[in-house]
């Protein structure tokens, strides 16, 4: 490699470590999302592969457990979230006329923080065994659990829920303040609508994880008793505290999937998203109600028939808006000129998958039946076809579709279409078949089972659909690398009826993605200027100076600090050695209080340099920004 390609490659890593700018943001969120994605789905494999037949030896009971629980954990908080963060990141400041979300500074600390808690849970399987109380780690199980697979599961997911929280912040005040003139809430594109509820959703159900997970680290570490009913405390607060930040999380995951399809849908059917207003409103009642549900992941547990009637109906309640959304893509679809892109396919095979999954959830709405179907294989089939029918879908369908948007480059359709029947089959033949496991009496979260109890053949066959979802993304990796080697630009419009702001700049997105703040006037602004302009979007203001933020290190900093103070916390009470402890001779007790104040000093240091420097950012001069227009730059 020559020095200039060095140069180049180190240029580039200083860019990404220090950069602010959202879309380069959403790029980060894309590879490390991808990656825990990859890491879950190993762990997926891992799962079926045991559970493939009768009284297997391919896991041990405990490492079972481990790889069960790093899975949920990964593909929710690590996989799923980040991956939405990046489509997010990546289309909203461009939908609503803004040059960057409102603090780009804070935007790239929320990253930062998610991959350095994500690091520091995955670091568990090298140094000493990952959590294995299922990625629920109810109170009972985590503190009964030996090693610290539970303190890397509470820090790790302390620290990236810090930035998860900080990215909702963020949202929301920039799709609040940050919208071009003329975009009113009610000309905002679905995508940018899911994203603000979500956001809002963050705001209100994260803090009550993170005190749980706090009460948890007390208990662990420092002998408190908030979970120990001999000492006076509740183990059931627990399970109150984590449902009422985990329903919402499912509204949260489903919310921006649901905008996903929203702008897909009405693309490549060549038709404006039916009942625009109902829509709207039924995303905001979705969100309100997500947060009246929580209690019915404990219909068994002893709350009353009070508690669970009322929960009941509020969980047949949120079916009711769900239903609304349902029925205005179809009628979307319904006399459109359809075409049958990848994003369109994955968008066609998500309504009757996710239909699947919430009649499934409907069931569970009546308490009696829950008793019947809680913790069987039910529940798992029901969850997956929520979550991967949902989310996973809506993932792979945004990275076909919004792929030459953030890399000005259009995935191949061929191996894009052989991907998605091998996954939408494959999917089916895993989840679908768990149903009638469940209703057969197999429980979850075990690690074998005995032969003749039925469950053979329908475990077989659940492991081979699962291989064929693993060879669908294998393909779409190779289809990734294949068009970022091989394939030709494409310019603004990729799909030729892009009907949001986003698609009406050029490609690759300037900096400062608009030279002039657009003006909006109507819903589907581009679409509009297309049918009844030039095709141009029309100018708020003159063309003058535009103020832009400095790139940071310190985002990356302050996350590094934390990461480091994680290990000092995670030994502070501990008379075990350390697991790579270089010091022999020393206890744990003295090293380990000088590296919880090492990572705070840091975090704290970095957190000063912040305050007490004046950054006031940078500006490019109109004369430069008639260059950049031109392409001379």
């Amino acid at each position: 490699m020559s020095t200039q390609a060095k140069r180049g490659f180190g240029a580039t890593i200083k860019e990404y470590l220090t950069t602010v700018d959202h879309k380069k943001i959403a790029i980060l969120y894309l590879i490390m999302g991808g990656l825990f994605f990859a890491m879950g789905g190993l762990e997926a494999m891992f799962i079926r592969i045991q559970l493939a037949v009768p009284e297997n030896d391919f896991l041990s009971a405990g490492l079972y457990n481990q790889v069960l629980t790093m899975h949920g954990t990964t593909m929710i908080f690590l996989a799923a979230m980040p991956l939405l963060f990046a489509f997010m990141n990546a289309v909203v400041p461009l939908q609503i006329g803004a040059r960057d979300v409102a603090f780009p500074f804070l935007n790239a600390l929320g990253f930062w923080l998610f991959f350095f808690g994500g690091i520091f849970l995955n670091l568990s399987w090298i140094l000493g065994g990952a959590p294995d109380a299922g990625w629920t780690s109810y109170a009972s199980l985590s503190l009964a659990s030996t090693g610290h697979g539970i303190d890397f599961y509470a820090l790790g997911l302390q620290i990236s829920g810090a930035g998860t929280l900080i990215a909702g912040i963020n949202f929301l005040v920039t799709i609040i303040n940050m919208r071009a003139p003329g975009m009113t809430y009610m000309r905002m594109p679905l995508m940018t609508w899911t994203t603000f509820v979500a956001s809002a959703l963050i705001v209100f159900a994260f803090p009550p994880l993170t005190i749980g997970l706090f009460l948890l680290i007390f208990d662990r570490m420092f002998g408190t008793g908030f979970f120990i009913v001999s000492q006076g405390g509740n183990t059931i607060i627990w399970e109150h505290l984590f449902w009422i930040f985990g329903h919402p999380e499912v509204y949260i995951l489903v919310l921006p999937a649901f905008g996903i399809f929203s702008e897909i849908i009405p693309t490549f059917s060549r038709k404006r998203l039916f009942g625009y207003s109902a829509m709207v409103f039924a995303t905001v009642l979705i969100g309100f109600l997500g947060f009246m549900v929580w209690a019915h992941h404990m219909f068994t547990v002893g709350l009353g028939p009070t508690a669970n009637a009322i929960f009941a109906i509020a969980t047949m309640a949120i079916a009711v808006p769900t239903g609304i959304k349902i029925f205005n893509w179809l009628l979307t679809i319904w006399g459109g000129s359809i075409e049958f892109t990848t994003p369109m396919l994955y968008s066609l095979a998500f309504i009757p998958s996710f239909v699947m999954g919430g009649v499934t959830g409907v069931m569970q709405a009546s308490a009696p039946a829950d008793y019947q179907y809680h913790d069987s294989y039910f529940i798992v089939a029901h969850f997956h076809y929520v979550i991967v029918g949902g989310v996973v879908f809506a993932l792979l369908a945004a990275l076909h579709f919004y792929w030459p948007l953030m890399f000005g480059k259009i995935l191949s359709e061929k191996l894009g279409k052989i991907a998605f029947w091998i996954f939408f089959f494959g999917f089916h033949l895993t989840f679908f078949i768990q149903h009638f496991l469940g209703l057969m009496g197999m429980p979850r979260r075990i690690a074998t089972y005995l032969p003749g109890q039925g469950y053979d053949t329908f475990n077989l066959v659940s492991t081979i659909g699962a291989l064929l979802m693993a060879v669908a993304v294998i393909i779409t990796v190779i289809n990734v690398i294949l068009t970022t080697a091989k394939a030709p630009k494409v310019g603004r419009d990729a799909w030729g009826d892009g009907r949001t702001l986003e698609w009406s700049l050029p490609q690759p997105v300037p900096f400062y993605n608009f030279a002039q703040t657009p003006l909006v006037r109507g819903l589907d602004a581009f679409w509009l200027e297309k049918t009844k302009g030039n095709g141009e979007i029309l100018p708020a203001e003159s063309l003058g100076d535009v103020h832009m933020p400095n790139n940071s290190i310190l985002p990356f900093i302050q996350s590094l600090g934390l990461f480091v103070a994680a290990f000092g916390a995670l030994y502070f009470a501990d008379g075990k050695e350390w697991a790579i402890d270089a010091v022999k001779d020393l206890p744990v007790q003295a090293w380990s209080p000088f590296v919880l104040g090492l990572g705070l000093l840091i975090t704290v240091g970095a957190m000063m340099a912040r305050s007490l420097k004046d950054d006031h950012g940078y500006h490019i001069t109109k004369e430069e920004l008639i260059e950049y227009e031109r392409g001379v730059k």
